[in-house]
């Protein structure tokens, strides 16, 4: 697979409200030792939407450089304007990036066939190898497996990141396309059965702060090692559902801090984690054992 199975959505740490480019590049040492297997920079868990054009650009560059070509660098550069996205799909490409992820555009709620347009112009625009990310839970419009089957016949568009968190999607998506496209599950808690189910891998925001046990859980279940990965999954499970009781990335970038791999700053108009968060939290990333450092 171009990508591997094990990538994660990384964060984007911050000092003062400004990107913090020596703990980024410590962050992509931290994984590519850890064992993921791709890095996805400047998306969604990365806050892309509190970045500028230019911040988007500063961290894929340094995600690319201090990968070195050791691990492939998917991009987020997806958003409501198909002309924008293009652009910011270019720089991208422009910067080294490895390929895009492209979540669907938010708020404007285009039809199908508006979809499927926005998806065709990108893919015949950039020939960068792209993944089609449908989040309805953050973009209120819904890629349904029929549009994706119409655009599997663009050979730069190769994957889908499915964040429903619905499993029969994978069928769905697979019995539409006309050819093979890689399934991302975008849903850490339901990743263990995606993958059990005939999806390929995760995007995923848990990976930020125990990459090793994602990688293992991925490379366990794709193997069919029921019992290692069903044991994983249990001991991860209260660690993706913690995850997720603030919007995403609040929880994920407290739990960073508190392993102290970055300083605890996020965007407004994202806030801090709440201590009753941080409790829960907490309790789950020691059942999880990914202890490896001290508070910043």
């Amino acid at each position: 697979m171009i990508f591997g199975s094990s990538i994660v959505a990384l964060v984007t740490p911050m000092i003062n409200n400004e990107i913090d480019i020596e703990r980024l590049r410590a962050l992509v040492e931290f994984h590519i030792k850890q064992g993921t297997q791709a890095i996805v920079a400047a998306g969604t868990t990365g806050e892309s939407g509190t970045l500028s054009d230019k911040e988007k650009q500063t961290v894929i560059y340094h995600v690319v450089e201090q990968a070195n070509e050791r691990i492939p660098v998917i991009a987020g550069t997806g958003s409501q304007s198909t002309e924008h996205t293009i652009e910011l799909t270019t720089m991208a490409m422009q910067t080294g990036a490895d390929g895009v992820l492209l979540m669907a555009p938010a708020y404007i709620k285009p039809t199908q066939e508006g979809l499927y347009q926005h998806y065709a112009h990108i893919a015949e625009s950039v020939p960068l190898p792209q993944i089609l990310y449908n989040v309805p839970s953050r973009t209120a419009c819904d890629l349904l497996p029929e549009t994706i089957g119409r655009l599997s016949t663009f050979a730069n568009i190769i994957g889908v990141k499915e964040a429903t968190g619905d499993l029969s999607r994978i069928q769905a998506i697979q019995k539409a396309c006309s050819r093979k496209l890689a399934l991302f599950s975008g849903d850490d808690a339901s990743a263990r059965d995606f993958m059990r189910q005939g999806g390929d891998g995760v995007i995923s925001v848990t990976a930020n702060i125990t990459p090793h046990l994602i990688a293992m859980l991925c490379q366990s279940s794709l193997a069919h090692e029921e019992e290692k990965a069903d044991a994983l999954q249990t001991q991860l499970l209260p660690l993706h559902k913690a995850l997720f009781l603030e919007s995403n990335p609040i929880p994920v970038k407290w739990a960073l801090h508190r392993l102290g791999l970055i300083q605890n700053s996020i965007r407004l108009p994202l806030t801090p984690c709440t201590e009753t968060v941080q409790k829960t939290l907490e309790a789950a990333m020691k059942i999880a054992d990914c202890f490896v450092g001290e508070t910043l």
